[in-house]
């Protein structure tokens, strides 16, 4: 683990036009990231968490250029992306991959699983022919997939192998920066662990570098190393796992984990966030949380907090505190 930062993200924003009307006149603006900024400590897990809607995956495929940024700044060891020319992109592409939330959606259903995994390794020229059918099966072998699966179709494993494959998939390009967005969320438990075992030995064995999408704050927990949080756009709070789940700070954190499942039965009840999330094409003035917050104040819904730092490593964007 290394204090060095391998992306750094200042102020980003994603912005999507509404359009409307016969000839479809762009009529305002969703904005599903609002101002992010983020670091993210090479050879480490940070764990990106909050409601559906709040902007997470929208995050993750604009670091990846698949949406272009409406404003702000990405950098990759200290590189902006965005000064890059086509071919610089082009020759970082292998570095900075994804894992995708639906392991079978994102497979080719007529293509054999070993030539899947390779096929971005000829598409970028980084080996030969006559290399590729042992260095798909390495990275299988590191997957927990035998070398018997290379000729066999995506329908014929289960859902947790098929997931095995994306991250093989990903890893074969030997990447610094891998975003795993909701990998494990249509996975039965037992399957679970063993991806994010996985997901543990590639950190630590073979120093790749994640952003972790998720909604299950226990597997974030157990997983990550950082840990921020995002509401409606924008974070509310940001730390080190262990004093996120500690000293969690913000009003939206705590109904968090507040809400996590427990098998205690004389464990606090669980404190329900009333409301839905707002509309992100009109979001709610001052704190964004404020309409569905117990301890917001009139200043609250008027100004918009900072995001300000506590103590160390912990960030919070909240009046109350």
């Amino acid at each position: 683990m290394s204090d060095e930062h391998l992306i750094e993200v200042e102020g980003l924003k994603k912005y999507f036009p509404i359009r409307d009307g016969l000839f479809g006149q762009e009529t305002g603006q969703l904005r599903a990231v609002d101002g992010v900024s983020f670091r993210i400590r090479q050879g480490t897990i940070f764990g990106l968490v909050g409601e559906s809607g709040s902007g997470k995956t929208t995050v993750g495929r604009t670091l990846l250029g698949l949406y272009d940024q409406t404003a702000g700044s990405i950098k990759y060891r200290g590189q902006a992306l965005s000064s890059l020319t086509a071919r610089q992109r082009q020759a970082l592409r292998p570095k900075m991959q994804l894992v995708f939330q639906d392991p079978y959606s994102s497979l080719n259903p007529r293509m054999r699983i070993g030539d899947a995994i390779g096929e971005a390794l000829l598409a970028h020229k980084l080996c030969t022919k006559a290399e590729l059918y042992d260095k798909v099966i390495a990275v299988m072998k590191i997957c927990g997939l035998a070398p018997q699966h290379y000729p066999r179709f995506p329908h014929e494993f289960s859902g947790g192998q098929r997931q095995r494959i994306g991250i093989a998939r990903a890893l074969i390009l030997n990447p610094d920066f891998i975003i795993a967005d909701e990998p494990i969320s249509a996975l039965d438990v037992s399957i679970q662990a063993q991806i994010i075992n996985l997901f543990s030995d590639l950190r630590d064995d073979h120093g790749v570098t994640f952003l972790f999408i998720s909604h299950d704050l226990g597997v974030v927990e157990h997983l990550c190393d950082d840990v921020a949080v995002m509401y409606l756009g924008q974070l509310v709070e940001t730390a080190s796992r262990d004093t996120l789940f500690s000293q969690p700070l913000h009003p939206y954190t705590q109904a968090l984990l507040a809400a996590v499942p427990t098998l205690d039965p004389e464990g606090e009840p669980i404190a329900v966030v009333q409301g839905e999330i707002p509309d992100p094409s009109r979001p709610p003035s001052g704190c964004r949380f404020s309409p569905r917050c117990p301890q917001a104040k009139a200043q609250c819904r008027e100004q918009v907090p900072a995001l300000r730092e506590v103590s160390s490593g912990h960030w919070v964007a909240c009046h109350v505190i």
